[in-house]
């Protein structure tokens, strides 16, 4: 594709090695054509490192330089050193801000890893990377469709644009026919005009691989305390009012804020109340976790724990360093580079060189940080604290473990509040993963379309949702 001149979107599963097949094709163009111009790659802040280490073990003849910081080259000086190096790496917000210094230049190539990053075809990055030039574009992808098809158009249409047509006709071709619809035709149709464009394997596919052991997924019942479901029907009572007084972007403003207070009160009263007293005894949902993690520590193993909510993690770590002695790793969207590189490398080595007796055991994850780039192969367990509601924003962030690399079977437990909107919406979230499916689903936009009979139904405690 690369010699055609045509662009290419390698969407394989997570962990199949996106990042080593680029660096073997960058390594051979480099052998067989020493002045060749260099890559421009364009990642999450999440992922730089990975990406250095990736390069340094792989492919240490390529010379990179990494664009990023207050003190990133500019100018004449930016093109100095672009002039002598084979790749340069910068992330999404700073190719953003830099576009300008960016597009002056042409690039014989142009990378983006992640690239779901830019699903939104109108945001100012995917504006931006469009702007820049380049002789071959790839995007690197495991979720090239999340939750709508017009994210595969986003991709499609950067590494070809044109190639789908525009964001109008795609739409009326496939977009409506598929997903409101469900037509297999267009589907189909789309599948053929996108697979000369697009590799993808999955690693459930026997033929792509024979050595990655199982992933087992478990659901993790919790029951509610008293005083959750006290609070928990508080704010459904409060909240439906205001659902069913509003309309338009200010209902479903209220619908989000109604599950986001209920999620943080199945997690635990505290993080609703702000109250940070006897963590230990108010949350179904926080015992079950210790219960969880007690027979975890007790075999020596590891674990990654994941929520999209930072005052959560901020609540447990200190409780879990407490409970089992041992030191309990924390990465969130404000952890500096430097500490999340320590951080990842002394969870990964302290199991080689002990077994998993020694070092940190327990990896504390934001799901938006730590979902995405990040090789964690020394634990064999993810526990999803709260729920995305997303299947593929969950399974990126699983695939942390569940990857090349991995020597055991990985077991994942998904933690759900009985009786609530979480085992509700969990069985909602099974007819979503469909649409990924059938060409190749973000958040929880979709559940404010719901009308207010069937949110009162989700919203609404059954009677086995208390624990007392």
């Amino acid at each position: 594709m690369s010699r055609l001149g045509l662009g290419t979107c390698l969407a394989d599963d997570m962990g199949l090695g996106k990042t080593i097949q680029l660096l073997a094709l960058l390594s051979r163009e480099r052998a067989d054509q020493p002045d060749a111009g260099p890559t421009l790659l364009i990642c999450p802040m999440s992922v730089v490192g990975n990406w250095q280490h990736e390069i340094a073990t792989f492919a240490p003849a390529l010379r990179v330089y990494v664009h990023h910081g207050a003190d990133r080259l500019r100018g004449n000086d930016f093109d100095a050193r672009r002039d002598e190096v084979d790749m340069v790496v910068t992330t999404y917000a700073v190719a953003t801000r830099d576009c300008g210094l960016l597009a002056e230049r042409g690039w014989r190539r142009m990378v983006l890893d992640e690239a779901q990053t830019v699903k939104n075809s109108a945001s100012r990055q995917a504006a931006a990377v469009r702007r820049i030039p380049a002789e071959h574009r790839i995007a690197l992808t495991g979720t090239p469709v999340e939750n709508r098809l017009a994210e595969l158009w986003a991709v499609m249409d950067f590494v070809n644009p044109g190639v789908l047509g525009s964001m109008e006709s795609f739409r009326t071709r496939f977009a409506i026919p598929v997903e409101r619809y469900g037509k297999t035709e267009p589907a189909q149709t789309l599948r053929a005009i996108t697979r000369p464009y697009l590799l993808r394997r999955v690693k459930t596919d026997p033929n792509v691989i024979d050595d990655l052991p199982d992933k087992i997924e478990f659901k993790q019942y919790c029951a509610l305390t008293v005083e959750q479901v006290s609070l928990y029907q508080a704010v459904v009572d409060e909240m439906m009012v205001k659902i069913e007084e509003s309309e338009g972007i200010t209902r479903r403003g209220n619908v989000l804020a109604a599950m986001a207070k209920l999620k943080q009160i199945c997690n635990h009263p505290a993080q609703f109340l702000h109250d940070r007293t006897q963590l230990g005894a108010r949350s179904g949902k926080v015992t079950r976790l210790l219960e969880i993690l007690a027979e975890i520590h007790q075999a020596g193993e590891k674990v990654l724990c994941f929520t999209q909510y930072t005052e959560f993690a901020g609540m447990l770590q200190p409780l879990l360093t407490d409970t089992f002695g041992r030191e309990v790793l924390y990465l969130h969207g404000g952890t500096p580079k430097k500490r999340r590189d320590e951080m990842v490398a002394r969870f990964q080595a302290a199991d080689d060189q002990a077994g998993g007796a020694a070092g940190p055991a327990i990896f504390l994850l934001s799901l938006r940080a730590g979902g995405t780039g990040l090789n964690l192969t020394a634990a064999n367990h993810v526990i999803h604290l709260d729920r995305w509601w997303n299947p593929a924003v969950e399974n990126q962030a699983t695939d942390r473990a569940f990857r090349i690399g991995q020597l055991r079977t990985v077991e994942v437990h998904k933690l759900i509040c009985t009786g609530t909107l979480e085992e509700r919406i969990d069985g909602m979230i099974e007819t979503k993963k469909a649409l990924a499916d059938s060409v190749v689903g973000d958040g929880e936009g979709w559940l404010t379309e719901l009308s207010t009979s069937q949110l009162r139904e989700v919203f609404a405690l059954t009677a086995q949702a208390p624990d007392e």
